[in-house]
């Protein structure tokens, strides 16, 4: 999916996730989305066809009702004059330096020429560590400042506090936060593009004045110093300007002649300067350009294929519905009979998070039995590790979180595949708590229930999972919908985090 096809969809995505109470976007306008869509791309289509052309008939409806999302959207895309603002603004500062030394003479041993290809070597050095500091992909400070500057958006919605206000702000909220996570290894390479071509650009910048003062004042070439003879200074201006000897094919003058131009003896700089000018472009400017190149083309493969977390709950609800097939969730409780009630109250949210799921809730998995034996109790008599198959364990917080049992479960369950709770296909790694019985047993006991989910989330998340909490007796089945695509969301990131710096 290229970047706007990606962006219209994340933008989709964020109306019809953060709105929870369907105030701005109903059921009925879902479906709406999803038969037009699939009626305009036909059988045929892939599901990116399909997900890119429902979002545009999302945003083309809800932008008649609620332009602030449309603006929205439109405001975070990239905005290309920013890189083309920050060149020429670099080019510009390169040229109006005031000096390359000291009035008219120039330092040999301290000229500022000597500080750009000092810098940029730097920056060649840590472009060559930032993996192991930074993990692969990651922006610096300074491209995160330039990501921000050219995706920086408005939305200008009013201080009312109605309901629709209240939705429209989060989903303004959150349609942002989804595409910079979508986005983030696009648009690090574009800023790695800029940026680079901004470096190279201040370096043509101070060559241009360089040459252009020239014209109109005679540089003298000296130099001075407490501790080096001419010897030491000839030895270190023939490494300084080796690149540019090199290409120019002047060679560094004798130690007679360095002698010769000791302060307050000078000669004209010309040679130097050509010197100076060719050492700048073969340290700075050619590997700036080659670098944006570079960066130019992972930025341009990036941009038409947007990776987006298709293994989500929402983006797989909405393919499953359009191809006519039911996902698969197979629900894994562990020491934990199921209710009536809580069984219903499950149904139901795994009827709102994964549409028309087929589930399957299996027998409960006895205290301290293994993979083997869990996987003996499944009546369908299935592995763990079906493809397209979400899992998701169940526990009860009635339950104090033991490693050598729950603990057990979960490293076995995650197999080869990654983790609890992941399936082969789907990715994700969730783990539904359900609170009714606890809440049946304590009651509101604030402080009890708090330390008990934190003991939850310590042992859960030194497995690779995310806890989702939900009273399936009486559930919110928005907040659970929004909590099961979130925790599906952070995995992801997470798993993607950690592939880049695997890479």
């Amino acid at each position: 999916m290229d970047e706007s096809a990606a962006l219209a969809t994340t933008a989709a995505r964020a109306v019809e996730t953060a709105d929870r109470d369907r105030v701005l976007w109903s059921d009925a306008d879902r479906e709406w989305a999803s038969r037009a869509a699939a009626a305009i791309v036909g059988e045929r289509a892939s599901a990116d066809e399909f997900l890119s052309r429902r979002a545009q008939l999302v945003l083309e409806r809800i932008g008649t009702r609620q332009p602030a999302v449309t603006r929205t959207v439109r405001g975070i895309q990239w905005r290309p004059w920013v890189g083309v603002v920050t060149v020429v603004a670099a080019f510009l500062f390169g040229l109006l330096i005031d000096r390359i030394g000291g009035g008219s003479s120039i330092n040999l041993l301290a000229p500022p020429v000597f500080a750009l290809a000092a810098w940029n070597l730097l920056v060649y050095v840590w472009l060559l560590v930032r993996p192991l500091v930074l993990g692969r992909g990651a922006a610096g400070p300074v491209r995160s400042l330039l990501i921000r500057v050219a995706s920086a958006r408005t939305s200008g919605d009013s201080s009312r506090a109605d309901a629709p206000t209240a939705a429209r702000r989060t989903v303004l909220a959150a349609l942002p936060r989804d595409w910079a996570r979508v986005a983030a290894p696009l648009y690090t390479a574009r800023a790695a593009r800029v940026l680079h071509l901004a470096a190279a650009a201040t370096a043509l910048g101070v060559i241009a004045g360089l040459y252009l003062r020239g014209l109109a004042f005679e540089y003298r070439a000296s130099w001075e110093s407490t501790f080096l003879g001419a010897e030491q200074v000839r030895a270190l201006l023939a490494v300084t300007f080796a690149p540019g000897s090199w290409i120019t094919g002047i060679a560094v003058p004798d130690v007679a002649a360095i002698e010769g131009i000791r302060a307050p003896a000078s000669e004209n700089a010309a040679m130097w300067m050509h010197l100076m000018a060719a050492t700048v472009a073969l340290v700075v400017i050619v590997p700036r350009l080659v670098l944006a190149l570079v960066a130019g083309l992972v930025e341009r493969r990036r941009a038409k294929r947007v990776a987006l977390p298709l293994d989500e709950p929402y983006y797989r609800r909405l393919v499953a519905a359009w191809v006519g097939e039911p996902a698969r969730v197979r629900v894994i409780p562990y020491s934990y009979t199921l209710t009536p009630e809580a069984r219903a109250g499950l149904e139901a949210v795994l009827a709102r998070a994964y549409g028309n799921a087929a589930p399957t809730i299996d027998a409960p998995v006895a205290w301290g039995d293994d993979v083997e034996k869990s996987q003996a109790t499944d009546a369908a008599g299935r592995g763990f590790a079906d493809a397209g198959e979400i899992r998701l364990p169940l526990f009860s917080l009635t339950a104090t979180p033991e490693e050598d049992a729950h603990g057990a479960f979960l490293a076995g369950l995650g197999g080869g595949d990654g983790g609890a709770g992941r399936s082969a296909a789907s990715g994700t790694n969730v783990v539904l708590i359900d609170e009714s019985g606890f809440l049946a047993r304590w009651g509101d006991d604030a402080k009890r229930r708090d330390e008990r989910r934190e003991a939850w989330r310590e042992l859960l998340e030194a497995h690779g999972s995310v806890a989702v909490f939900v009273d399936l007796g009486d559930p919110d089945l928005a907040a659970a919908e929004a909590e099961l695509a979130a925790a599906a969301s952070a995995h992801d990131g997470g798993v993607a985090d950690e592939g880049r710096g695997r890479a």
